[in-house]
């Protein structure tokens, strides 16, 4: 990771230096297709495909990203350290996402390309034209018909391979009347090639030139624009509208309405309404008149400094959006289907229940589904407060979601986590979540389906007794605790499943409840210590325990006995001592979620089938015998396929020479966290090597799309011996592999490095 404040040296695009995302400023460089040579190009492809390409047809949002010029927090493709770092997180209520700058060609840093496909949204650049540069610009680019063509096509190609999906026009500077037929041109090219080689993408238009080559805001569409829009997918109007202008833009766009985007300027610009807090205004009247909306420049909450913090200003902001909008994004929709709940910053970073890194970091590629969570503006102090928790610890990632506060005995509390779309088929749902919790504290999930009919069934899955809940549920399940050797001491995985054919899963909740106070007291017997290391159940559940009609007094433990015990194989009187006595003070933490149609875990490649290089390799002699390394690390499968991967998680090992001479002690047993990638590259920048290091082992840790990760000890690696005792530069490296000396092991790539 790297520091956002830290200021770059002299940036040449073809030098290996920390990957960045960055713009294009001249039609030269856009001609010469000079970007495809930099160092910084395939870090930033983006690695999240669209899953569907299709618009909704109905009035849609469309959100214009202007802050500060533009490349602040979210150019440093690997991630920064700035845990403040601006990030939206209400993709739910987003069609459109479009990356706005003053430079000439705006292309989205892939942190925003991800996330917004992770959540399908789609994603823009931007083409601009301003000022006397933009007049010669625009000469340059409309001198004729082939060079309309031509630029039109360097732009499409841009985004087909980087990955996002269209492009805003902006034309904002006054044309002699005989370049009009080739600006027509170059949008009309535009659009085509976009159409035949990203399906689904788009270009819209921005309200600023008009078809006599005048620069003359319209704030609607009328004859002065409508040419513009009728050879591309829309059009973005100006914000300087009217109440009646929505209206009569969609009278003049026909069958076409919901392809007009009325702007709203969030910091109030000229625009109706007044933005910022009453942005919702303009948007109800363009809800009313049935057009689309832009949401220009939202980061107003965040560059304005919106009391009482970002999070809280942040939340209370797109609440309104939400109120006069209402949701346009539904998940889940398609397994499997992960969310850790992760807003791409935060103080630490946790895999799979275990914390390897406690420094503040940022990355927007690392957002997981985002929760529908409801903003709350006064809460009462009596009840349960939902919050996305950056201090407390994860389970994956930098956050999860905790539920704390004032729960009475008999009081249950939900709260919406998901809504979803998610059409199921013959194969059971397995879903798995994990929860930290004080002993009285209990933490289920409610699901909600939904048939052909409309008949609704809602169904619980509830670790313990829950027998206070039932009456509300069709059906309530016991979950199956899984025990895990690595993950860190506090959290709990639980495992159930459920077969819905036909039925559509819509909704997901969060369930707060507390067991009866004898339960709460074997809970406490049934731990083995303060650390909470839960025992296995000796019987793996294959299937679940329904319990609504269970006998009263009868407790069916599941997973959480010790293994001289059975868990749903017999049943377990309770007394009725109620000594017991917990506060009605309420604190549980939900980790992550997982659904998909098996149980098992993804077959990873092994080691031996990945093919991992050293690229650029820089070694440089620092203080007291230590060094410092530059190097860019590659994989890829060696057969040329591809394993669906949602990351790679990178780690080092520091070896240092054994007594009998050779390399390969690991320092102090310690795989150390150092960033993570979304390609298949990572370049590690400065790494500092102690005096007494001979060799490092990159390790590349492979991650599914469900959220499992692959072992350490079986990822791929790229292993380096460091030796040298003066500065060496290697550009392109050559290897030779070493297999390793271990029974089994998997060969690695081993370069040596003796300089001395």
């Amino acid at each position: 990771m790297i520091s956002s404040a830290m200021d770059p040296p002299p940036f040449d695009p073809l030098q290996p230096s920390i990957p960045i995302s960055y713009p294009l400023k001249t039609l030269e460089e856009l001609e010469s297709r000079a970007y495809f040579k930099s160092f910084h190009y395939p870090f930033n492809k983006s690695s999240v495909p669209l899953k569907s390409s299709v618009l909704d047809n109905r009035p849609r949002i469309l959100v214009c990203h202007d802050m500060q010029g533009g490349y602040v927090d979210d150019k440093w493709v690997q991630g920064g350290n700035n845990e403040s770092a601006y990030a939206i997180w209400h993709w739910y209520l987003i069609d459109i996402f479009v990356y706005f700058s003053h430079n000439l060609v705006t292309l989205p840093p892939p942190c925003w390309t991800n996330t917004a496909h992770r959540h399908g949204v789609k994603v823009l650049g931007t083409f601009i034209t301003e000022g006397s540069d933009g007049i010669e610009t625009c000469n340059k680019l409309l001198a004729t018909k082939e060079s309309a063509q031509l630029y039109a096509e360097r732009l499409a190609e841009l985004a087909a391979v980087l990955g996002f999906d269209g492009w805003l026009m902006n034309i904002e500077v006054s044309l002699d009347a005989a370049q009009i037929p080739n600006l027509k041109e170059f949008v009309s090219h535009l659009t085509q090639i976009m159409h035949s080689s990203v399906p689904g993408s788009l270009v819209i238009w921005y309200d600023s030139v008009t078809i006599t080559g005048e620069l003359l805001y319209q704030n609607q569409l009328n004859e002065k624009n409508k040419p513009f829009f009728d050879i591309c997918d829309g059009i973005f109007a100006n914000y300087g509208w009217e109440e009646d202008y929505p209206k009569l833009s969609a009278a003049v766009a026909g069958d076409r309405k919901f392809d007009v985007y009325m702007g709203i300027d969030v910091f109030g610009r000229g625009t109706y309404g007044g933005g910022q807090w009453n942005t919702n205004t303009a948007l109800d009247v363009c809800k009313k008149d049935d057009v689309s909306a832009v949401l220009f420049a939202p980061g107003w909450v965040y560059e304005t400094k919106q009391p009482p913090d970002f999070q809280t200003a942040q939340n209370k902001w797109w609440s309104l959006v939400k109120k006069s909008w209402g949701v346009v994004k539904f998940y889940p929709n398609s397994l499997p289907f992960y969310s850790n709940f992760d807003q791409g910053r935060g103080y630490h970073i946790s895999v799979e229940g275990v914390q390897v890194s406690n420094s503040p970091w940022n990355n927007i590629s690392s957002q997981g589904f985002q929760p529908f969570l409801e903003y709350k503006d006064n809460p009462t102090p009596d009840s349960i407060q939902v919050l996305v928790d950056f201090k407390e610890e994860s389970y994956s990632g930098g956050v999860n979601i905790t539920f704390k506060g004032t729960l009475k005995d008999n009081n249950d509390f939900t709260a919406r986590l998901f809504q979803g779309n998610l059409l199921l088929g013959e194969l059971p749902l397995h879903l798995t979540y994990s929860v930290k919790s004080d002993v009285g504290s209990m933490l289920g999930l409610s699901l909600q389906f939904s048939s052909n009919l409309d008949e609704r069934t809602l169904v619980l899955i509830a670790p313990w007794e829950a027998n206070q809940l039932s009456n509300k549920f069709s059906k309530v399940i016991v979950p199956h605790m899984v025990n895990t050797q690595e993950m860190a001491p506090g959290w709990v995985i639980q495992e159930s499943s459920i077969q819905m054919n036909g039925y559509t899963l819509t909704e997901i909740h969060a369930v707060c409840y507390r067991p009866k106070p004898e339960i709460r007291k074997l809970r406490l017997e049934h731990k083995s210590d303060e650390s909470e290391v839960f025992y296995k159940s000796s019987i793996d559940l294959t299937t679940e325990e329904v319990i609504n009609n269970k006998p009263p007094g009868v407790l069916l433990f599941c997973g959480s006995i010790p293994d001289d015990q059975t868990c749903g194989g017999s049943q377990h009187n309770i007394n009725n001592d109620t000594s017991a006595q917990v506060s009605s003070e309420y604190f549980a933490v939900l980790g992550h979620i997982t659904i998909k149609t098996s149980k098992e875990n993804p077959v990873f490649p092994p080691s031996s089938s990945w093919l991992v290089e050293g690229q650029y390799i820089k070694l440089s002699s620092g203080s007291q015998g230590s060094k410092k390394l530059s190097v860019k690390i590659t994989w890829k499968l060696k057969d040329g396929s591809k394993f669906q991967s949602s990351k790679y998680n990178i780690y080092v090992e520091k070896l240092a020479k054994t007594a009998t001479g050779n390399s390969g002690g690991r320092v102090e047993d310690i795989q150390e966290y150092i960033g993570v990638a979304y390609v298949e590259a990572f370049y590690v920048y400065d790494l500092a090597i102690p005096s007494n290091i001979t060799s490092l082992k990159f390790i590349v840790q492979v991650c599914g799309v469900d959220g499992a990760c692959q072992k350490l000890d079986d990822s791929p690696y790229y292993q380096l011996d460091v030796e040298a005792s003066h500065q060496v530069t290697i550009p392109i490296c050559n290897y030779e592999e070493m297999a390793s000396s271990r029974t089994g092991a998997n060969p690695g790539r081993r370069l040596y490095i003796n300089n001395t």
